[in-house]
């Protein structure tokens, strides 16, 4: 696990609400507090979709929706002249990605053996923090998946030129 204390709130707001770098994520939840607190919770509903649609997500082992089709919604919540009080994005990594870092990684253990890879978004008012985390469907003391990870979303972010101090 790993902190990243966001260096430019303004630029970083801009990527995620307006820009595309974070679309390829999982939204697992999402709370914001403006005017009045929302929550979203990204688990698709299978019910809702068609037939052709649950095939696809039970192919890609997917069952939450990508930011990029919330990111409208969430970004109407924090339009306004007023900051949002305090908002938590929860961003969990596709079972494809975690298939391919491992493999780019050059680790033995499954990828079913992964719960999650997350990112959690965090804003208190002031600042912004992005912490990493993991979750194992099996027990192990090995961390070289959780430092893959690490170094992942570290590249990720210089990739995408998001200033951080980890911490």
């Amino acid at each position: 696990m790993r902190s990243f204390h966001i260096q430019d709130n303004l630029g970083f707001m801009k990527k995620l609400l307006t820009g595309s770098a974070f679309d390829t994520f999982l939204l697992s939840e999402a709370s914001i507090t403006t005017y009045a607190s929302f929550q979203i919770d990204g688990a698709f509903h299978p019910d809702y979709l068609s037939t052709a649609e649950q095939e696809q997500l039970q192919a890609e082992k997917c069952g939450y929706t990508l930011w990029r089709r919330v990111r409208p919604f969430f970004f109407e919540l924090t339009r306004g002249k007023n900051t949002p009080l305090k908002f938590r994005i929860v961003f969990r990594l596709a079972p494809y990605n975690i298939e391919k870092l491992i493999a780019q990684s050059g680790l033995t253990i499954q990828a079913d053996q992964v719960d999650g890879l997350f990112l959690n978004i965090h804003f208190d008012g002031k600042a912004l923090y992005c912490v990493s985390g993991i979750s194992m469907k099996v027990f192990t003391l090995d961390k070289t998946l959780e430092h893959a990870w690490d170094d992942m979303l570290e590249k990720f972010f210089r990739h995408e030129q998001i200033p951080f101090l980890a911490e």
